[in-house]
């Protein structure tokens, strides 16, 4: 083959009147051979590939210890919640004892207040009075005579409160013991009436 015909251009045909249309010839370029190729320096692309593997490995071993860190946080906070709502049932169960009729009755009488038992009402139609008013007698009330004869076991070491704002002695364990009321005369101590 000869080296006039590979280099010449190709020529399209054309209709009689166009101009002649001439492409230009394809360049050629000589490819390097393998040997005279550069060699690719293979530590550094290593060295790159190890060391994103160890800071993938090492942000998950940390990603792993932050999680774990979580978790016995989480442990810890539910544990005090535990504990918590262990302290508001205790306080809960003591606020319905000093809360009970018993325990108020109780403390009403040792400050010298006494249940009539001779009440009186007034009419409000004609301002007339209905019954004959009569003095309130200490040990006459609800905790008096009239009480009930058994006592409350969850008042036994409650103490009352007296007089002068403070906290006396507790409440007798039996209803036959007697209290000292406010005025000094002596009351006995009972658990009201539960129907």
């Amino acid at each position: 083959m000869s080296t006039a015909l590979a280099t010449a251009p190709l020529r399209r045909p054309t209709s009689p009147g166009a101009r002649p249309h001439v492409e230009p010839a394809p360049s050629i370029e000589i490819v390097p051979g393998r040997d005279q190729r550069r060699a690719r320096p293979k530590v550094v692309y290593a060295s790159v590939v190890v060391g994103g593997l160890g800071a993938l490995m090492l942000s998950q071993l940390m990603l792993s210890i932050a999680v774990s860190d979580g978790a016995y946080a989480i442990n810890s906070l539910q544990s005090q919640q535990k504990e918590q709502s262990r302290v508001v049932q205790q306080l809960n169960e003591e606020l319905g004892t000093l809360s009970s009729p018993q325990n108020l009755a109780a403390n009403a009488e040792a400050l010298g207040m006494v249940q009539n038992t001779n009440p009186v009402w007034l009419r409000m139609s004609d301002g007339a009075v209905i019954g004959t008013p009569a003095r309130a007698v200490a040990g006459a009330g609800l905790l008096g005579a009239t009480g009930s004869q058994v006592a409350n076991q969850l008042l036994t070491n409650v103490p009352l409160v007296t007089g002068d704002g403070t906290v006396g002695a507790p409440a007798p364990a039996t209803p036959d013991q007697p209290a000292q009321s406010a005025g000094g005369s002596e009351l006995p101590l009972q658990a009201p009436t539960t129907r």
